[in-house]
C-alpha cells in the first residue's frame, strides 16, 4: 500500500531521534538549602519533512516558534492562525469557511480584504457562537453559565486594548471579529435551514480557489489556538491543523458545504445541516503517496453504524496489526473501546491520552480501558465494558493550566492517521456536522507521532487516587445494583437476533407486547448493541439497564 517503510523513514536522516525537554537545574552550594538558579528552556526539534501535497501544523510543536499577535510573548509551536491567514490571502476567487466559532480579529480582517478585493466569501459558522460578545447586555451576561461568563471576561480584556474597562467603538471594531465581518460580509448558521441548529456545527474547514483545503482540531479562538488572553503562560489547546492541495478533495468539500450553504439567504433557502443532509458514501481519493478517505457526520441511529464515521474508524482499527496511538478530547463510543479490547488481546500495542476534563466521566471509554466503571446515581451506562485485561498506558497529559487537549486524532501501525474535528463519540456520530479525515501515509503519521510522544512522555498514567476512591464509594452505595463488571457472568445470555417469542419474554421486564416488537425491529436491522434496542417501543433506559448481561447479539 505505502512506496516507502516507515521504519526506514524513522531512521533516515530527515527524522531525527525524538528530542525532550530538558529541565536542568544549575544549583549553587548553599549553607542551609540549595535553589535552582537556572532553568533552560526547551530546544527547539529538526522538523520532520513534510509531503508536497498534505502538510501538518500542530500549536504545541517544538520544531518552529512564534511570535503571537495579540500578546507580547514569543513562543515555540506552529502559527496556526497564520496558516488560515495566509491561505485566506492566497485566494484568488473563492473562500469557503465551515467553522464553530471565529473570534480571531485577524482571522476576521483576511476575510473582509479578500471580500473587498472582489474574492467570493461564505462563511458559515455554528448559531450558538454567532453573536458578538459586544452586542450581550448587562442582563445577559448575568445569565451566562460560569464557563461562558469566564469566556465574556477574556473577551473584555481582550477588547479592551487601553485597559480602562471600559469597550468603545473604535477597540471593538478592531478586536470583535464578528463586528468586523458584521461591518461587510453575511454570514449563515445551522439554524438557516428552519430548524434549531444541528447537535453542532462542528466542522473546522476552507477552502480556497476550489484547490487547497484546511482542516483543523482548532477552533478559530484565542484559547484554541494562542491561549488565553489573560494567562500568558497558556499555549491554547492543543490543535493540528492539515493543509491539503488538492482540487478533487477541495470538490469532496465543497459538496459539503454547498449542502449547508443553499440559496446563501438568512430566510429558509434549501440549506441541509445535521442529520437533513443526504447519506453519502466516504469518498477515498489517492494523492501522490498518500490515500485519503474523507466522511462527513452526521448519519441517523437508523442507518448501520458500520456506514458511520465511527464505523469508518473502527474499519481502521481492525486493521491494526502492531499499534493505535490515540490523542482525544473526548471517547464514549463504546463500540469502539470493544473493538480496541480486540486488538489488545491480539498483542496490539495500545496507548491512549485523554482530556481530563471528559477522561473519567461515567461515560468515558477511558475507565473501560483501564478496568474500571462509573455509574451516575447508581446507573451503568448501557453497554458499558470495563476491560478485563486492562491498559496501564491511558494517560492525561500535563499541559498548563488553562490549556486543553483538543486533538481528535489516532495514528495506526505508524502508516495511518485519523483527524479531523470529529470526536470518538456517539453524539459526533449522529448529531453533529463533522469532518473525518483518513489519511494513509508514514510521512504524515510521523507528525503526529512526534506530536503524541511529546505530549505522553509528560503525561500521567493511569487512575488517581481520588477517582479510585470515588468507585469504591459508589460500590457500597450502589451493591444491590450489578456493575458492569459483574453482570458479564450471569450464566444464560439470549441472543436477541435469534431469541423466540418465550425467551425474549423471560427476560426481566420484557412483557409479551415488547417481545413482539424486538422481533419486529430486528427484521428490519439486526441489533449489535443494547443501544440499537432504543428503537423498539416500550423500552425504556432504565429496561435497558436491567438487560445487561442477560443478553447477547
Amino acid at each position: 500500500m505505502f512506496t516507502e517503510n516507515f521504519d526506514q523513514v524513522i531512521v533516515s536522516n530527515s527524522i531525527h531521534k525524538y528530542v525532550a525537554y530538558s529541565l536542568i537545574f544549575i544549583l549553587s552550594s548553599c549553607q542551609h538549602s540549595c535553589q535552582p538558579k537556572k532553568i533552560e528552556h526547551p530546544k527547539k526539534l529538526e522538523p520532520l519533512p513534510q509531503d508536497p501535497f498534505i502538510q501538518v501544523y500542530f500549536n504545541h510543536s517544538e520544531t518552529s516558534e512564534y511570535q503571537e499577535a495579540y500578546r507580547d510573548k514569543k513562543r515555540l509551536g506552529d502559527d496556526l492562525e497564520k496558516q488560515i491567514v495566509d491561505t485566506v490571502k492566497s485566494a484568488k476567487s473563492s473562500v469557503d469557511i465551515a467553522v464553530q466559532e471565529l473570534r480571531l480579529p485577524g482571522v476576521a480582517q483576511a476575510i473582509v480584504s479578500q471580500h473587498q478585493a472582489g474574492v467570493k466569501v461564505r462563511l458559515i459558522i455554528e448559531n450558538t457562537y454567532n453573536r458578538p460578545w459586544s452586542s450581550l447586555s448587562p442582563q445577559e451576561v448575568k445569565k451566562l453559565q460560569p464557563r461562558e461568563r469566564q469566556k465574556y471576561k477574556e473577551y473584555r480584556s481582550f477588547v479592551d486594548l487601553n485597559q480602562d474597562g471600559k469597550l468603545d467603538t473604535s477597540e471593538i471594531n478592531q478586536r470583535d471579529a464578528l463586528v468586523i465581518l458584521d461591518n461587510v460580509i453575511t454570514r449563515l448558521d445551522d439554524t438557516s435551514d428552519g430548524s434549531r441548529g444541528s447537535g453542532l456545527m462542528h466542522h473546522k474547514f476552507i477552502v480556497v480557489d476550489n484547490r487547497f483545503v484546511i482542516v483543523t482540531s482548532a477552533n478559530f479562538t484565542l484559547s484554541d489556538v494562542h491561549g488565553d488572553y489573560s494567562k500568558p503562560e497558556t499555549l491554547g489547546n492543543a490543535n493540528n491543523l492539515v493543509k491539503i492541495d488538492s482540487p478533487e478533495i477541495a470538490a469532496v468539500f465543497t459538496e459539503e458545504f454547498n449542502l449547508m450553504w443553499g440559496t446563501g439567504t438568512k430566510t429558509k433557502g434549501n440549506q441541509k445541516f445535521g442529520l437533513k443532509k443526504p447519506v453519502r458514501a466516504p469518498k477515498k481519493i489517492k494523492l501522490g503517496d498518500s490515500t485519503v478517505t474523507i466522511n462527513f457526520s452526521p448519519i441517523s441511529p437508523t442507518q448501520p453504524w458500520i456506514n458511520s464515521s465511527n464505523g469508518l474508524i473502527s474499519t481502521i482499527l481492525l486493521a491494526a496489526t502492531q499499534s493505535v496511538d490515540m490523542a482525544l478530547f473526548v471517547f464514549s463510543e463504546q463500540r469502539l473501546a470493544n473493538i480496541l479490547e480486540e486488538r489488545h488481546q491480539q498483542n496490539v500495542k495500545i496507548r491512549a491520552l485523554l482530556e481530563k476534563s471528559f477522561a473519567y466521566r461515567s461515560y468515558s471509554e477511558g475507565l473501560d480501558m483501564m478496568g474500571f466503571a462509573l455509574s451516575d446515581k447508581c446507573k451503568y451506562e448501557i453497554d458499558n465494558k470495563p476491560w478485563r485485561h486492562p491498559l496501564t498506558t491511558v494517560a492525561i497529559p500535563s499541559l498548563q493550566q488553562g490549556d486543553l487537549l483538543h486533538h481528535k486524532f489516532g495514528v495506526i501501525d505508524n502508516q495511518t492517521v485519523i483527524t479531523g474535528s470529529h470526536n470518538w463519540s456517539a453524539a459526533a456520530n449522529s448529531g453533529n456536522d463533522e469532518t473525518l479525515l483518513i489519511i494513509e501515509n508514514p510521512i504524515i503519521a510521523a507528525h503526529y507521532t512526534r506530536e503524541f510522544e511529546r505530549l505522553y512522555k509528560k503525561s500521567q498514567p493511569g487512575l488517581p487516587e481520588k477517582i479510585q476512591q470515588k468507585i469504591k464509594s459508589q460500590q457500597k452505595e450502589c451493591s444491590k445494583i450489578d456493575s458492569p463488571s459483574t453482570i458479564e457472568n450471569k450464566s444464560v445470555q439470549i441472543n436477541l437476533n435469534t431469541a423466540t417469542l418465550s425467551e425474549l419474554e423471560a427476560l426481566p421486564g420484557i412483557g409479551k407486547k415488547t417481545a413482539q416488537q424486538i422481533i419486529i425491529t430486528r427484521q428490519q436491522k439486526p441489533f449489535t448493541s443494547l443501544k440499537d434496542l432504543k428503537q423498539v417501543k416500550g423500552l425504556s433506559y432504565s429496561k435497558l439497564q436491567k438487560l445487561q448481561g442477560y443478553v447477547s447479539f
